[in-house]
């Protein structure tokens, strides 16, 4: 049975899974890796979901702060062999309950135009393409998405 579980940046599970994730990315963004890198540090997420099989971390997310009243989904990943069983649409579902909780109106979210298999997510999930934001600005091989989650009537942590 799969259960999805709220955390932070302090879980081995999550750490472990962000180790897997981010060999996958050195081999899809490969010279652009670095760059991407240095966005994606883990040290201080205080809003992870890990997604379990029975006693197994399968998949991840996290969401961070962006503006007042925007996050940022961050570290979504799906070991390859629990991939298309629905499990990162779990995950994103809990990430977007949890930021509405937070108080946050949207999310929004950078991925690659080399994981066509995210941008299938996003979109099927109600995302929709937006301006590159950030230092995604000029980054050709991004592609940069929103979705609104709430009214941001909430309590924010």
């Amino acid at each position: 049975m799969l259960e999805v579980v709220r955390t932070d940046s302090g879980s081995q599970d999550f750490a472990e899974l962000v180790f897997l994730l981010d060999a996958d990315l050195h081999v899809r963004d490969g010279d652009d890796h670095s760059f991407f890198a240095q966005f994606n540090k883990i040290d201080s997420l205080k809003h992870v979901v890990v997604a379990y099989q029975g006693m197994v971390p399968v998949g991840c997310g996290a969401i961070k702060a962006y503006s007042p009243d925007t996050a940022e989904v961050k570290r979504m990943f799906v070991l390859p062999e629990f991939r298309g069983q629905g499990i990162a649409g779990l995950v994103l579902q809990e990430l977007e309950r949890w930021a509405s909780e937070l108080g946050y109106c949207q999310l929004i979210l950078e991925t690659g135009k080399a994981q066509p298999e995210a941008i299938r997510l996003y979109t099927k999930s109600g995302y929709t393409v937006i301006p590159n934001y950030g230092q995604y600005a000029n980054i050709e091989t991004s592609v940069c998405m929103t979705k609104k989650v709430s009214d941001g009537k909430l309590h924010k942590e």
